[in-house]
């Protein structure tokens, strides 16, 4: 809106902005900068208003659902009104309970699935009077997705990833195969100058090679030897994962990590097929068996893995198995809704990411 905005002011007072390229340039910077910190302010005070929020009413006791309440009970700029939560209904409360909606004026019912199973009884007229009364039913699985960009894996059953992981993408990945080549093709070349003077600058500030070459785990649980910069001193021993102020790590180093420089030759493991621009985070082998103690860590490798991904851009790099599961959820969510569309949204992120990430 506010490209389009700051487009037409140019048309409509062209004669006015008959400046310079670089006059131009700027000006038009701050006219979208302005206009889309204002649509921004004004957005969000558009989804606080009660009267334009989806009123939303939970039923069930999951984990899930409580989290899911309580987030959305503290940011109402999401745009879902809170209205009640209930642990579940017994037989005999079906009128009630479809009254009180109706009174509430309630857009959205959150169910619990378990709910729904044990209750079919109850729940199965309940559910035809809200069809009747244009109020949108979810189960809160799919609506947790919806809020938080992630599944709830500790509370799903396997009969869901028989039912939502086993769907095949043939015309994605051959796409996605096609941009991978021209896109790597393209970086390869534009990139090979700098790319020459990080080898010469790691060759003389410190002993050892230029390239870092480790095993990590890729599709189909399979090894491959991933490449990247050294950015650490040669043959340095110590923990598992990076810590914040890494004493293995070199000067230079830490510019390359701090840049992401050191992933540079990572275009060689893509044009060799090892892995994809998007996907989940090629693990080192001594990692991955770690974490193949998480429940469900072995679906992640269903797919290649990526130079980045959506687990990398919503959750800081894991340090334990604990945030390695958290991980997980991410990594869970984009194997299931992969598409072209959550790959574009991840490269706008991955910008962002870069940007936020050097304030």
């Amino acid at each position: 809106m506010s490209f389009l905005t700051s487009i037409i002011t140019f048309y409509l007072f062209q004669s006015f902005f008959l400046l310079t390229p670089k006059t131009n340039l700027i000006l038009f910077s701050l006219i979208f900068s302005v206009l889309d910190y204002l649509f921004r302010i004004g957005i969000g005070q558009f989804l606080k208003t009660k009267e334009w929020q989806t009123k939303t009413f939970f039923i069930g006791n999951s984990s899930r659902i409580s989290e899911t309440f309580n987030y959305l009970k503290e940011n109402p700029q999401v745009g879902f009104a809170i209205s009640h939560i209930k642990n579940t209904i017994n037989s005999g409360e079906e009128e009630y309970l479809l009254k009180e909606l109706k009174k509430e004026k309630i857009d959205l019912v959150v169910i619990d699935e378990e709910i729904l199973e044990l209750r079919k009884d109850v729940f199965l007229g309940i559910l035809y009077e809200l069809a009747d009364q244009s109020i949108s039913i979810s189960n809160s699985t799919d609506f947790f997705e919806v809020i938080f960009s992630k599944v709830p894996l500790r509370e799903l059953k396997d009969d869901w990833f028989v039912e939502h992981m086993g769907t095949s993408r043939r015309f994605y990945e051959a796409g996605k195969e096609v941009s991978d080549f021209l896109i790597v093709l393209t970086l390869s070349i534009l990139l090979l100058p700098l790319s020459l003077l990080i080898a010469m600058a790691i060759k003389i500030s410190s002993k050892g090679p230029a390239i870092y070459a480790q095993k990590r785990i890729g599709k189909n649980n399979k090894s491959f030897t991933l490449y990247k910069f050294r950015s650490m001193k040669n043959n340095a021993q110590g923990t598992l994962w990076t810590e914040s102020n890494d004493k293995r790590l070199t000067k230079l180093g830490k510019f390359l990590r701090f840049t992401h420089l050191d992933e540079i030759p990572q275009l060689i493991n893509i044009l060799k097929g090892d892995i994809s621009f998007l996907g989940p985070r090629p693990e080192r082998v001594e990692l991955a068996e770690k974490y193949s103690l998480l429940p469900y860590y072995r679906m992640r490798h269903i797919v290649k893995p990526g130079l980045t991904g959506w687990a990398q851009i919503n959750f800081r790099p894991s340090s334990s198995l604990e945030e390695a599961y958290e991980k997980l959820c991410y990594d869970v969510f984009y194997i299931k809704n992969r598409s072209f569309w959550l790959d574009f949204l991840i490269v706008l992120k991955t910008i962002k990411y870069f940007f936020a990430s050097h304030q």
